[in-house]
This record gives structure tokens, C-alpha cells and sequence, in this order.
């Protein structure tokens, strides 16, 4: 019994074991990016770009649904009915409850009767004093808004990958300083043990070493989060939040040239741009209110037919006549001219509103001047003190390189603390950082220069130039 019971599960448990063997690892795949690459990949994927380029395609077809407006109107109609005649003399104001009465008053007004209508009418208005001409220029006004605002919204994008790839690129190089701060300290730590273990040295030297070990495996792992941390970021500007991303260094590695491009008028800036079409946006809508207040003339052309179930003297025909409008054939053709008279107190005031828009918009237009202005030359001063850091941490760099070798050399031979080697390291990490990240500081500094400036083109032209911008 118990062999069986053995072989079952055997037989049970050998699938089992074996789909476990050939499933697939669930590991998530690790995207790989250039800086250009991931620029290229936000623009045609950010969710911020794709909703950018359909307000703008909205925006197009507006112009051509302004277009429509010159078309004429053509309208058709035909009905079936049952109804009494039902016919009085007298009128009905205009409205839309009662059905409006047709022929002569009857003495069977009561009775029911078919019916039947059908007819066409083409309606054309050759002249408006410019008004459907006033709302196409507003409607291309509203297209090219939102073109401009495309433009700033990918320089957005491209600016917010740029500055989180070369924030990503910083965090690694804070990694790779504090594992080699680790690993300088667990070779010194191990060191100090000997000493102690020969009690060449005091025990609370290898205390103060193990200290300062731990100390630095824990700067490691902050160091390692913050990657992760800065990783997610830029995966979430991606539109990739989620998935593991790496970027490859590239030319930010290197210093770039001093000689940078030349810059052209704050005033191309897209922001100022597209704030210069929110202001010919209100003004071609002030427009289209200044050309409301004038006569429409329409030319107007209308056939029709009409049956009924009853005779002139309002008895009844055979049960099937009226359900085809052929009794009575009808055409007609004139001209209608039709003014708002009474609407020129709303125009007016549809008038002061956008007026009033237009003055907004052009404040908003000469903050957004000085905005643009201050932050080129806030992103011109970062670059200034980022290339006078990078040209003095070298100089800190050798330093504290030669200062901790000097501190562990005095430390073996007695004529120094362990104390004096710790704040030794501690300076040559710090060295290191800085050191590493000048060179990123300079590059994040141009990106911001060039963001600024409106155009992220000659940045990444630069990047391409510089040693390692092909790979």
C-alpha cells in the first residue's frame, strides 16, 4: 500500500516539478536607453505628447468645420400623418407646441384624415460682411495655439528626460564612489585586525574600524536606493513606471567643449510663442463679435408637395389618398435678409468680455517674457559656477587621494590615529562625488541652458559631437 501510495504521488508530482523547471522566469526585463533614445521614446509615447497632438488635430478640424460655413444648406422633409382638419380662422404666434394649421375652415373640422408633406429647401448666403471669414481666422487662430503648445509640451517632455537621465547617471556615479569607499575600508579594517590581533594595536581601533565600515555600507545602500529611486522616476517620465531602466553614459562622462551655441530672442521661446497665439487667438474672436451685428442675406429656393385624405369641402377621399404628398405641388424662390436688432446689447457686452481676454492674455504674455528671461540667466549662471566647480575638483580629487594614502602610511607605522585615517576617507569620498558629478553638473547645467533657450537641438547636437555621443 505504501508503494503505491509512492508511485502516485511520483507520477502526480513529476509534472508539477517539471513545468516549474521550464516555466519562464518572472524577473521584469531591464530597458536600456541612450539620452537620445529616451527622449525619442517620451516624445512618441508620454502620455502628456499623445494628448498634446490630438488637442492639436481637434484644433485643425475646427478650421475645417469653420470651412462648413460656406457651404449652402440643403434640408429635406417628409411625413405621414393622422389628424383631424381642425382648421379656425385666426394666427398662432410663433412657437413650438401647437402644429400649425393648413387650409380653410371646414364644417367636419373634427374628423380624422391623412396626410402627407415632403419638400426641399437650399438655403445660400452669398454676403456676411466678413463675419464666417472672422471665424475661420479665429478657428486657425485656436490651430495654431495648439501647434505652439505641442511644441512646448515636447520641449517639456524632452527637458524633464534629459534632466532625470543625467540625475540617474549622477546616482550611479555616487554608487560606484561609495563602493569603492567600502571596499578601501573593509581592506583597511581587515589591516587594522591584523594589527590588534599582533596588539601592535589598541582593540578599539578595530572597533573604530568596523565603525566606519558599517557606516560606509550604509552610505552604499542609501546610495543604491536613491539610484533605484531616480530610476523610477525617469521610467515614470517614460511613461514606462514600472519597469527597471539603465542608462548608457554616453558623452556625460566627459567634459564638454567651453565654446558653446550662439542663442537666439527670448521671444521664440515656445511659451512666449504660444502665449503670443493665446493673444491673436483673443483678438480673432474679438473679431468674429465685431462682424455678429450685421444683416445675414440668404438666397432661398424651395419646392414641395403636399397630399390630404379629405376634398376642398373637407369630406373624405378613398382610405389610402393623403399618404402621398401629390395633391398639391409647390415652389418658391426669394431672398431673406435678417438682422439681430435687438441683440446689440449682448454683442456689446461679448465685446468688453473679450477685450478684456485680450488684455489678460497680453499681461500674462509679458510675465511669461520675464519668467523666460530670469530663468536664462539663472541656467547661464548654474553653467558658470558648474564649469568653475569642474576645474577645481581635480585639484580636491589629488588632495584628498594623496591625504589618505599619507593618514594609512603614518597610521602603519605608528605616527598616527585611526581617527585621522577615517576623516582621511571621508574626505577622499567626497572628493570622488564631487569630482564625478562636475562633469553631469556641466551637461545638466546646458540642458537647462538650452531649455531655457527654447531648443533642446544644439544640446543634443553637442552631446552627439563629444567623444563617446555616437554610442
Amino acid at each position: 500500500m505504501k508503494l503505491v501510495s509512492g508511485l502516485l504521488l511520483l507520477l502526480i508530482s513529476r509534472p508539477l516539478w517539471a513545468q516549474t523547471q521550464s516555466a519562464p522566469s518572472s524577473a521584469p526585463a531591464v530597458r536600456t536607453f541612450t539620452v537620445q533614445e529616451a527622449v525619442n521614446y517620451a516624445l512618441a509615447n508620454y502620455p502628456a505628447v499623445r494628448a498634446a497632438i490630438e488637442r492639436y488635430v481637434a484644433a485643425r478640424e475646427g478650421v475645417s468645420l469653420a470651412a462648413t460655413n460656406y457651404l449652402p444648406s440643403l434640408n429635406m422633409i417628409w411625413q405621414d400623418n393622422r389628424a383631424t382638419r381642425n382648421n379656425i380662422a385666426g394666427l398662432l404666434l410663433p412657437q413650438s407646441i401647437i402644429p400649425n394649421p393648413s387650409g380653410s375652415v371646414t364644417p367636419e373640422s373634427g374628423r380624422s384624415f391623412w396626410g402627407s408633406g415632403a419638400g426641399v429647401l437650399l438655403s445660400y448666403e452669398p454676403l456676411d460682411f466678413g463675419y464666417r471669414h472672422a471665424q475661420m481666422i479665429a478657428a486657425e487662430s485656436t490651430a495654431s495655439r495648439t501647434q505652439e503648445e505641442l511644441t512646448l509640451t515636447r520641449l517639456d517632455v524632452a527637458s524633464s528626460v534629459i534632466d532625470a537621465s543625467l540625475v540617474l547617471l549622477a546616482a550611479q556615479q555616487e554608487v560606484r564612489a561609495s563602493q569603492a569607499d567600502v571596499d578601501r575600508r573593509a581592506i583597511f579594517a581587515k589591516s587594522v585586525h591584523a594589527l590588534v590581533d599582533a596588539h601592535l594595536r589598541p582593540g578599539a581601533d578595530a572597533s573604530r574600524a568596523e565603525a566606519e565600515l558599517a557606516a560606509a555600507r550604509t552610505r552604499l545602500v542609501l546610495s543604491q536606493q536613491a539610484e533605484r529611486v531616480d530610476a523610477a522616476v525617469l521610467a515614470q517620465v517614460l511613461g514606462l513606471a514600472g519597469t527597471e531602466i539603465t542608462i548608457k553614459p554616453g558623452p556625460f562622462l566627459q567634459a564638454p567643449p567651453e565654446k558653446i551655441w550662439t542663442s537666439g530672442p527670448i521671444s521664440t521661446h515656445p511659451a512666449a510663442v504660444a502665449e503670443e497665439r493665446r493673444v491673436e487667438e483673443s483678438q480673432a474672436r474679438l473679431s468674429v463679435v465685431d462682424h455678429a451685428y450685421y444683416p445675414h442675406i440668404s438666397l432661398q429656393a424651395m419646392v414641395s408637395g403636399r397630399g390630404s385624405g379629405a376634398n376642398a369641402q373637407g369630406l373624405p377621399l378613398p382610405t389610402s389618398h393623403g399618404l402621398w404628398p401629390g395633391d398639391a405641388k409647390n415652389w418658391a424662390a426669394g431672398v431673406s435678409v435678417t438682422l439681430p436688432v435687438l441683440d446689440f446689447a449682448s454683442i456689446r457686452a461679448r465685446k468688453r468680455i473679450e477685450m478684456a481676454n485680450e488684455r489678460r492674455e497680453q499681461a500674462i504674455y509679458d510675465q511669461t517674457i520675464q519668467n523666460l528671461t530670469g530663468l536664462l540667466a539663472q541656467a547661464q549662471d548654474l553653467l558658470d559656477a558648474s564649469r568653475e566647480v569642474a576645474r577645481n575638483t581635480p585639484i580636491e580629487l589629488r588632495a584628498a587621494t594623496e591625504s589618505e594614502a599619507q593618514a594609512r602610511a603614518r597610521f602603519q607605522a605608528g605616527l598616527g590615529t585611526i581617527v585621522d585615517v577615517a576623516e582621511a576617507q571621508r574626505l577622499l569620498l567626497q572628493a570622488e562625488i564631487d569630482d564625478s558629478l562636475a562633469t553631469l553638473n556641466i551637461w545638466r547645467a546646458l540642458a537647462r541652458l538650452a531649455a531655457a533657450q527654447g531648443n533642446l537641438q544644439p544640446f543634443v547636437d553637442l552631446a552627439s559631437q563629444s567623444p563617446g555621443g555616437g554610442h
